[in-house]
């Protein structure tokens, strides 16, 4: 399986959201009962503090954990399950780059037509809109650590357009990235 390119935050986000999408890519361990879940896990949510992220079964197990028995997460998916994981590592591995449909087809080994359409029944979106949310989801990680003005934050996360980035970003936080930065340092400065 391919390794993923996720920070912690935005691994702890896609458990919060129990996004099940992201099933098999890693595996979310809790420290203090000694037990690793799947992203979409639907049991309580652990403290932040207490959690660690693997990215392969056999590390997480030799670390000493055991499968959660409500989301089973040593029992493989369908054929399927496996090729829309393969295509979202596939595009959180290149959001930075153009990706079109026909790359991710040819790195899955299926038809655009096909992978599109079971991408969709899949996660609830298209390819293309999964990979403006990953992102959208970059853009507000990098607005919210670092210093990067909103012209370099578009580039570094893939997009090559300003007001495309602006676009999208709008559409998926309801508000700008500027906005959006202020709003967090807000609520950083309420702390």
């Amino acid at each position: 399986m391919a390794k993923i390119n996720l920070s912690f935050d935005e691994m702890w986000e896609k458990i919060i959201a129990c996004d099940r999408t992201y099933d098999g890519l890693f595996f979310t361990a809790v420290k203090t009962t000694k037990i690793y879940c799947r992203p979409s896990c639907r049991s309580r949510k652990p403290k932040k503090v207490n959690v660690e992220f693997y990215q392969d079964i056999n590390e997480v197990e030799k670390a000493g954990y055991r499968a959660c028995k409500r989301c089973q997460p040593e029992v493989e998916h369908t054929p399927q399950i496996d090729l829309i994981r393969k295509a979202i590592a596939f595009l959180i591995n290149h959001y930075k780059q153009r990706v079109i449909l026909e790359d991710i087809a040819n790195h899955v080994g299926v038809s655009s037509f096909y992978l599109e359409r079971l991408f969709k029944q899949e996660t609830g979106k298209t390819p293309r809109a999964y990979l403006e949310k990953i992102r959208i989801d970059k853009a507000a990680n990098l607005l919210q650590n670092t210093g990067l003005t909103n012209l370099e934050i578009c580039y570094e996360t893939g997009f090559h357009s300003t007001s495309n980035f602006y676009r999208i970003f709008r559409q998926e936080k309801q508000c700008s990235p500027s906005e959006y930065r202020r709003r967090i340092e807000n609520e950083l400065g309420e702390l």
